[in-house]
């Protein structure tokens, strides 16, 4: 029999009382919707959900559909890896989605051909400034400056000023969007360079969203950023206590937020040939639920990227099941509004669990 004495003080171990992480959980339910998704699927129809039934068809798995579920989640994914950060302070931010359509406009117009298939694109932003065919570098530049800019301004407001975090990124979400529409009086800025449509060309979107996951994964884990952050969110006047520039910190996580939105505009815009002012929309809560899914505490202090990415995946799984089952768009929103809210009863329910074992 295992001796579950520590050999300190008498202490014994509990297996019952071990806390399992929040991604483990996540990951369950991950495996879960799938799984219901799969047995509707031949129930219903007769076909799998993620397996190969058809003759003729090599491999197990339906890949093409295992593409897609992560290819129309990494685009908002990116977004959500900016909200977690946010979020881990104890702050919000609703400006995502607006800053995203107000960076694709302005990104895209420095982005256009001169002409288009040997006839002169007048309707290039700035064909009379010459200012077609630039560089890539240039366009990839103005959306980083762009929703950088976005996000020092969200980042001064909630640590300069003490503005609630709410209402500071409501008031960019409102003017990110009115700059949008302004920008070429709500017209639409298409025909980009082959350069910058690679951007966002195949499963590029995936491969920066995987990419920049993992770099984030290893900063909040391994890095002063990271300690800070958590820290702030754990206890804001006991980081102030023990040295870190409150405000500073948090001005960096929002211009981080911002500037990882201005990437999401950069791949969506050049995936989509064409930007728009209506682009975004309701992209800040897409990627708020995909972060409170993953386990990210809206108390902030608590939660990581790996959740966010396994909450992104939730969300992919959800919408490509869906689809599978020929079910109406509209009553994809309706779920998606049903799961933004039972992410925050979830979070509520979490922290209440973990207050009573206190």
């Amino acid at each position: 029999m295992t001796d579950t004495t520590h050999g300190i003080g008498g202490l014994t171990f509990d297996a019952s009382k071990r806390d399992w992480p929040p991604e483990a959980g996540v990951a369950i339910a991950l495996v879960l919707i799938t799984a219901t998704f799969e047995i509707l699927g031949r129930l219903i129809y007769g076909e799998s959900f993620l397996f190969n039934t058809r003759e003729g068809v090599d491999g197990l798995f339906n890949t093409q559909r295992l593409q897609v579920i992560i290819l129309q989640v990494s685009i908002i994914g990116i977004i959500s890896l900016g909200v977690t950060q946010v979020i881990l302070t104890g702050g919000i931010d609703l400006s995502s989605g607006s800053v995203v359509a107000m960076t694709a406009m302005i990104a895209m117009s420095f982005a256009q051909v001169g002409d288009i298939n040997g006839i002169p694109n007048s309707r290039a932003v700035f064909f009379d400034s010459g200012w077609v065919n630039l560089p890539v570098m240039l366009p990839v530049l103005v959306a980083l400056a762009v929703g950088l800019c976005a996000g020092l301004v969200n980042g001064a407001f909630v640590a300069y000023t003490g503005i609630p975090p709410f209402i500071a990124t409501l008031g960019m979400m409102v003017a990110a969007r009115g700059a949008a529409q302004w920008w070429t009086a709500g017209q639409p800025v298409s025909f980009p360079t082959e350069s910058y449509a690679a951007i966002g060309g195949g499963m590029m979107p995936v491969a920066i969203f995987v990419g920049l996951a993992i770099l984030f994964h290893l900063i909040l884990k391994y890095t002063v950023y990271g300690k800070h952050t958590y820290a702030i969110g754990s206890n804001e006047a006991a980081a102030r206590m023990s040295g870190i520039n409150v405000k500073r910190h948090k001005l960096m996580v929002y211009a981080m937020a911002g500037l990882l939105t201005g990437i999401a505009a950069l791949v969506l815009s050049s995936k989509n040939l064409t930007a728009q002012s209506g682009m975004g929309l309701m992209y800040e809560l897409d990627a708020i639920a995909m972060a409170v899914i993953g386990g990210i505490s809206l108390q902030g202090g608590r939660g990581s990227v790996l959740g966010t990415v396994l909450g992104a995946l939730i969300f992919g799984v959800i919408i490509s099941g869906f689809t599978f089952l020929k079910l109406d768009a509209y009553y994809q929103e309706m779920v998606k509004g049903g799961i933004i809210v039972g992410a925050v009863v979830l979070d509520q329910w979490r922290q209440g669990r973990a207050a009573r074992k206190m």
